[in-house]
């Protein structure tokens, strides 16, 4: 299998709260939904290194040119989330932008994007990560292929509070583990000055950069906890740009050093490699069981986001809409044993379509929204052409990925 890889406040804007009699949810629970969404340590040590190796060479300028790539997207859902913010997230951006035909266009090829992400991925975790951890676990794949959703399910409804804990914990679980990895790496993996250098061929450079900059795409998710908040364009803004810079910092870290040494590079979890190396097989198994944790994690953002986005869009009450969801998850989870690969490389391919297209529509629309907030136009087209030409990229990415059969 291929791994691919988030209450209103008196001023704003947005339509109310679906949680309004709710507690409001912390900066630091939002904080700590941005790090599970952006899966640093999933990132770091098991999709970025294998990206990067093909511009080994350049591996640093790559890094770097990624976070400038996506630092476009993220200025247009931050400058959104200045006006408004609440359950519905990217459906409410493009709704202020262009009205609401278009916005349940765009909101509804997101649903279909992460409930088929909700439903295909615990086959990754299963069937691809931990048997590189644990190998005796494969007697008990069918039963983790069941828990897990159960699991999941279990954490929503039980409430928001425990919801956000268990993100919490996983972010700050992952966070630790990755600062070590990176240690252990910085320590023992001598960086090159030259590989932030333009060493590498023209094109395997640019397909580096992009590629990398598409892995931080999940990092929206927190902006449909934005109604729960109490101050939100303020935790939103501090919250994403904080965990933006902490999640690249952490991949080049780790990542960096390892596209360099291809037999790492090409490894299962490369991170495990280079911890199994140099850390000990204790800390290895760590590594490995953090990466699964941190892929489940971005799972459950997903649950929380599209729970929140369908109250929003239907005006059903939340915890019904987190019963079904989690009904329809749990129920397909049996089916997925039929043929777990094969029910992953055919659900893979619609998921990563529809997850641009929705995003597509979010950055197009931006021109429009930033002149009805008298904005200024030519900033608002640089930003809106830049994050749009990501996602055609993207788009372009999975489409010719599902050609080659990859």
């Amino acid at each position: 299998m291929t791994s691919f890889l988030a209450r209103i406040a008196g001023t704003s804007t947005g339509r109310p709260a679906r949680t309004a009699g709710a507690r409001p949810a912390s900066g630091w629970a939002f904080t700590g939904m941005a790090v599970t969404s952006f899966g640093g340590l999933s990132l770091a040590a098991l999709n970025t290194p294998g990206i990067m190796a093909g511009a080994s060479a350049s591996a640093g300028l790559a890094m770097v040119g990624s976070v400038i790539a996506f630092a476009f997207p993220l200025a247009i859902w931050l400058r959104y989330s200045q006006e408004i913010s609440d359950s519905g997230g990217l459906f409410s951006f493009v709704e202020a932008a262009v009205g609401r035909p278009v916005a349940l266009v765009q909101a509804g090829l997101w649903i279909v994007s992460y409930l088929l992400y909700l439903l295909y991925t615990t086959d990754q975790i299963v069937y691809d990560t931990l048997p590189a951890v644990l190998p005796g676990e494969r007697s008990c794949q069918p039963l983790l292929e069941i828990a897990i959703p159960v699991a999941m399910a279990a954490v929503m409804i039980a409430g928001r509070r425990i919801a956000l804990l268990v993100i919490g914990v996983m972010a700050i679980g992952q966070i630790a583990i990755a600062v070590v990895l990176g240690a252990v790496t910085l320590t023992h993996v001598t960086t090159p000055a030259a590989s932030f250098g333009t060493s590498a061929p023209a094109g395997s450079l640019a397909i580096a950069t992009g590629q990398t900059a598409l892995l931080f795409i999940c990092g929206g998710l927190p902006l449909f906890l934005g109604g729960e908040l109490a101050r939100p364009a303020r935790t939103i803004r501090r919250g994403l740009i904080l965990t933006y810079l902490v999640t690249a910092a952490v991949i080049a870290a780790v990542a960096v050093p390892l596209a360099a040494d291809p037999a790492i590079a090409d490894a299962p979890i490369p991170g495990m490699s280079i911890a199994d190396r140099y850390a000990g097989h204790g800390f290895a198994v760590v590594v490995g069981v953090g990466v699964a944790v941190s892929i489940a994690g971005v799972m459950l953002v997903e649950y929380f986001a599209l729970s929140r986005l369908l109250t929003a869009v239907t005006s059903w009450p939340s915890r019904p809409v987190i019963i079904a969801i989690g009904a329809v998850v749990v129920a397909a989870a049996p089916l997925t044993l039929i043929n777990p690969e094969r029910i992953y490389n055919d659900l893979l391919t619609p998921s990563l379509v529809a997850l641009w297209l929705s995003q597509l529509i979010v950055f197009a629309v931006y021109p429009r929204f930033a002149s009805r907030q008298r904005g200024r136009p030519l900033q608002a087209w640089v930003l809106a052409v830049a994050a749009t030409a990501l996602a055609v990229y993207g788009l372009w990415t999975a489409i010719q990925q599902a050609g080659s059969g990859s």
